[in-house]
């Protein structure tokens, strides 16, 4: 009995060392989702997401290591244990829950729509979007509601969000539908002065909020994440990071889409 103890203790702290093993956890996140990540000129990864998994391995005394990979293999990828963690404003589903973990959402993440400034488009209901192009990007949890809510609309997916974001602009998209804090940073840029907002923000309808995603197995991983995210909440340290990249609350939860497009 005793030995099965022993046993236990060393698979114990096995488990929590492989979490940040040599005292490094690899976060891997896509780069291309701007305020939240992406790369600056000298090729070095930015944003909200990586000041916050910065500050998360520095509550948790290791070493962030970044990489970063394709968003539709992100998952697999954290499975293959290509890296320790998904910190890439992952929404967390029922279906991603199926396969991995996720902690405590740090924000929840509104979606919106944007259409060029001369569309003509007053709304975006589903009888608005009747016959039109709209755009998204591909995995995403806004491929799901054109699908559910915008089934007599054309939807075009595309593997990055900046592509879809380049075929409006060439009007070769009627709308994109995507992060309304990602838009809003384009639309702030000369590339998105050609367009705007159209319709009002809403969430998923089982929008939990994003969270960071860790293996199924890695609950060590995943306890530290959630301790850690409650320290830099309670620090200051997380307000600090929001204010940075957006002068609003990020934590309230919008209106969902079915209250809005049934």
């Amino acid at each position: 009995m005793r030995y099965l103890r022993i046993l236990a203790l060393i698979a114990a702290a096995a488990a929590t060392n492989a979490a940040a093993e040599d005292g490094v956890v690899r976060m891997g996140t896509e780069g291309y989702y701007p305020p939240f990540e992406y790369f600056d000129s000298a090729g070095n990864l930015n944003g909200f997401d990586i000041d916050i998994g910065n500050a998360l391995c520095e509550a948790m005394k290791v070493k962030c290591e970044w990489v970063s990979t394709d968003w539709d293999g992100i998952i697999p990828a954290l499975n293959a244990k290509k890296f320790d963690a998904i910190l890439s404003s992952m929404a967390i589903t029922t279906e991603r829950a199926k396969v991995i973990s996720f902690t405590a959402p740090y924000y929840f993440n509104p979606d919106r729509f944007v259409a060029s400034k001369d569309s003509g488009l007053k709304n975006a209901l589903p009888a608005d979007l009747k016959g039109l192009v709209v755009g998204t990007q591909s995995g995403t949890t806004e491929v799901a509601i054109l699908k559910q809510y915008f089934p007599e609309a054309e939807v075009k997916l595309y593997p990055k969000l900046d592509d879809a974001l380049l075929d409006l602009d060439n009007q070769r998209l009627d709308l994109v539908l995507a992060s309304q804090f990602v838009l809003a940073d384009w639309l702030a840029k000369d590339s998105g002065a050609c367009c705007d907002f159209v319709g009002e923000a809403f969430g998923d309808d089982g929008m939990k909020g994003t969270g960071i995603a860790v293996r199924k197995d890695d609950e060590a991983l995943l306890k530290r994440l959630n301790d850690a995210l409650a320290e830099i909440q309670a620090n200051g340290t997380y307000g600090k990071i929001r204010a940075r990249y957006f002068k609003f609350d990020i934590m309230t939860q919008p209106k969902l889409a079915g209250e809005i497009f049934r």
